[in-house]
């Protein structure tokens, strides 16, 4: 292993890089280490206004102990590599820790989800994707595998009945074989494909489509070549396109790619933290952006907030504990409780966007867990943004 320029770490093997002592490190540097394909930001940049709110000292009771700390130790306590909260578009909050800087690139994870899924809702818009059209129709590819029958609504939503295991700490579950495919591990399973596509295609069928919510990373991969197989150009390029530039990206995004080029959109996706601001501020202000230019159009962030006739019994059901009772899965994002407001986009390791469209907040979280999850952490963190979202929109009265 060779020494990684100016940081005095080891630059990590490919089964360690997710683990300590590399893992933070490896979180902000990982075009270093595996290819990446550019998400190109464009000529306009929106601005944020700057009004600076007193947020540290605000105490944030514990999820379920009866005790509380301030935002501040929070953000210590939960392996904060940077946190910011926008209200109506204006800076009151921004921290960075160790090695990370404005500007700086980090790993989304599963953030890169509801990217992912508001770049469907855009084609879907411009009349170039059919939510309500199989899968195969986009990806012909996938014919055959347990994707037969499913449509791209249910990708979306996290609903086809595709078999996967998302045991991260599981090195047979699917989640980690996918990580094998696309080259981000050793390959310790020879009979899997070595390309994204290929090994989507294995894929078999456990339950019907449209059933219960059941996150599976797969779900988002797949959705970025129904985007590439719509829009006739790599899902990169396009959420570039679409989004990035239309929202006034500050900075170059990228996201990961397998040997031929293929995005990993289930977590791949690297971005800086006022960019992901930008991102979550379309869901706060009905799809405009900071300048006021329509990116999203509203029909969209109306439904995400919204949900399907069903979104929230599927959500109930779900396959696997939630930890969020009455809440959804819409569209890419996370709903954590009965609030039709709050909504969430969530990475393992501690990546969070939190929206309320109710107060205007949007809060960014950009983290380096030990672990890939961890409840006491997560909703601490949702607690914490809550309490600064209701005292800034209590100050704004």
């Amino acid at each position: 292993m060779s020494s990684v320029e100016g940081g005095g770490v080891e630059m990590p093997a490919l089964d360690q890089w997710q683990f300590a002592p590399y893992l933070q490190w490896s979180m902000q540097n990982i075009e270093s280490f595996l290819p990446v394909h550019p998400i190109r930001r464009g000529a306009r940049v929106t601005e944020f206004a700057r009004r600076p709110a007193e947020i540290a000292e605000m105490l944030i009771p514990h999820p379920w102990e009866d005790r509380s700390a301030s935002f501040s130790e929070v953000m210590r306590a939960t392996h904060t590599d940077g946190w910011m909260i926008t209200h109506r578009g204006e800076i009151v909050g921004e921290e960075y820790f160790g090695a990370m800087r404005p500007g700086g690139m980090h790993l989304l994870m599963s953030v890169s989800k509801s990217l992912t899924a508001t770049v469907a809702g855009l084609l879907a818009a411009s009349g170039e994707l059919d939510l309500d059209a199989p899968v195969t129709a986009y990806v012909p590819q996938l014919a055959g595998s347990g994707y037969e029958g499913a449509l791209v609504r249910h990708l979306v939503d996290m609903r086809t009945g595709v078999q996967f295991s998302e045991e991260y700490l599981n090195e047979d579950a699917e989640v980690r074989l996918l990580e094998e495919a696309i080259g981000w591990a050793p390959r310790k399973h020879p009979d899997v494909p070595d390309t994204l596509l290929g090994f989507l295609a294995t894929l078999g069928q456990l339950a019907p489509h449209g059933g219960p919510f059941d996150y599976k990373s797969c779900e988002t991969d797949v959705l970025g070549f129904v985007i590439e197989g719509a829009a006739g150009r790599p899902a990169a390029d396009v959420m570039s396109e679409r989004l990035w530039q239309p929202m006034g990206a500050e900075y170059d995004a990228h996201v990961g790619v397998d040997s031929v080029g293929s995005g990993m959109f289930d977590g791949g996706v690297s971005a800086a933290m006022r960019d992901l601001a930008r991102f979550g501020n379309l869901f706060a202000n009905r799809g405009n952006a900071l300048d006021g230019v329509q990116v999203l159009p509203e029909w969209w962030v109306v439904d995400t907030f919204a949900g399907g006739p069903d979104s929230r019994e599927a959500f109930a059901n779900a396959t696997e504990p939630t930890l969020m009772p009455g809440g959804m899965y819409r569209n890419g994002f996370w709903f954590p409780g009965e609030s039709a407001d709050v909504m969430l986009a969530l990475g393992i390791h501690g990546q969070m966007i939190y929206m309320n469209r109710a107060t205007g907040v949007v809060g960014v979280k950009v983290s380096s867990w030990p672990t890939p999850q961890d409840a006491e952490k997560l909703f601490w963190t949702v607690r914490a943004f809550e309490v600064a979202s209701w005292a800034l929109a209590a100050a704004d009265a």
